[in-house]
């Protein structure tokens, strides 16, 4: 998450955005964090296949490193990983499109920042594994706009069926979990596009307006209106005026990760920026924030319809 802001700021136009689809919303944060202490003789979490820790075939052995990068043997694992040098006081761990990379202030040794990279071991296997897992999703085939196809709706999956009739509509029923589209039989697949995704930001309209009433009363706070947002880097913003914007798109995702994006939006109305007393005031109204934080920052572009 960031606080976006021009400067000086103008408090008319100050907004805070839920940010999504960036670096930010993945595994892990842009910033440095410390990584959480492993206790003494636990086990390494389960990987279901070979990391790229791994030499693979056409790859240098394991005493050559790619260019600017040191390697140690973890484990059963061979880690490559690049060191940066800089004035902070401790050392970072941070997951990215390259791996892992490690800040460290220049007095500490090679051996010590290797042995804290064994300390924290589980960790860096975890999250490398889940940058793995995040990557082959995005080689996944995109969702094929037929009878027949799956669209992500509120958590569950719905299955899209497709009518030729001379008037057009769209119904839909929760028990079979079946939207039904009408179209014209000379209709083209963008036609059907635009057919659901009208649906879904209706859908996502009546939901936001169910549910936005409902954290405010709860944090005491009232907003001055809402709007839905195509933005392809944010779930949601809120300015200091109380106008609200929620990404239609969160339809996709269960009521708990729309219910966080809504209680995070409105707690701005008490805290406009992202300090202790900001989470705290989302955690008193959303308690598992946490877990919905991680799933929206895990989720990208690859995990949706495209439309």
């Amino acid at each position: 998450m960031k606080l976006l802001r021009q400067t000086p700021p103008d408090p008319q136009q100050l907004a805070l955005q839920l940010d999504f689809f960036s670096p930010e919303f993945s595994s892990q944060p842009k910033v440095d964090q410390p990584a959480p202490k492993q206790a003494p003789g636990s086990a390494l979490v389960p990987q279901r296949e070979p990391l790229e820790l791994s030499p693979i075939p056409g790859t240098p052995p394991p005493n050559t490193p790619p260019t600017g990068r040191r390697r140690i043997q973890v484990d059963q694992h061979i880690l490559d990983y690049r060191l940066l040098r800089s004035k902070r006081r401790s050392i970072g761990f941070l997951i990215d499109d390259d791996g892992l990379r490690i800040t460290a202030p220049r007095w500490v040794t090679v051996a010590e920042i290797e042995s804290a990279i064994r300390e924290k071991q589980r960790w860096i296997l975890a999250k490398l594994s889940e940058r793995r897992e995040r990557s082959a999703r995005r080689l996944q085939p995109h969702m094929q706009w037929c009878d027949g196809a799956i669209l992500p709706y509120l958590g569950n999956d719905v299955n899209l069926r497709i009518l030729a009739a001379q008037s057009a509509g769209i119904a839909y029923d929760a028990s079979t979990r079946e939207l039904t589209v009408c179209l014209p039989p000379d209709a083209g697949e963008q036609q059907l596009k635009d057919r659901v995704q009208g649906w879904l930001q209706a859908e996502a309209k009546r939901i936001f307006a169910e549910r936005l009433p409902l954290y405010a009363e709860k944090l005491g706070v009232s907003y001055r209106s809402f709007a839905l947002s195509s933005a392809a880097t944010q779930w949601g913003s809120c300015t200091a005026e109380g106008k609200i914007r929620l990404n239609w798109r969160l339809i996709h995702f269960a009521l708990p990760m729309i219910d966080y994006v809504v209680a995070h939006e409105l707690s701005h109305l008490r805290e406009m920026n992202h300090s202790p007393r900001f989470w705290a005031t989302v955690q008193s109204v959303f308690p598992e924030f946490q877990a919905a934080k991680r799933v929206l920052r895990e989720s990208g572009p690859e995990t949706l319809p495209i439309f």
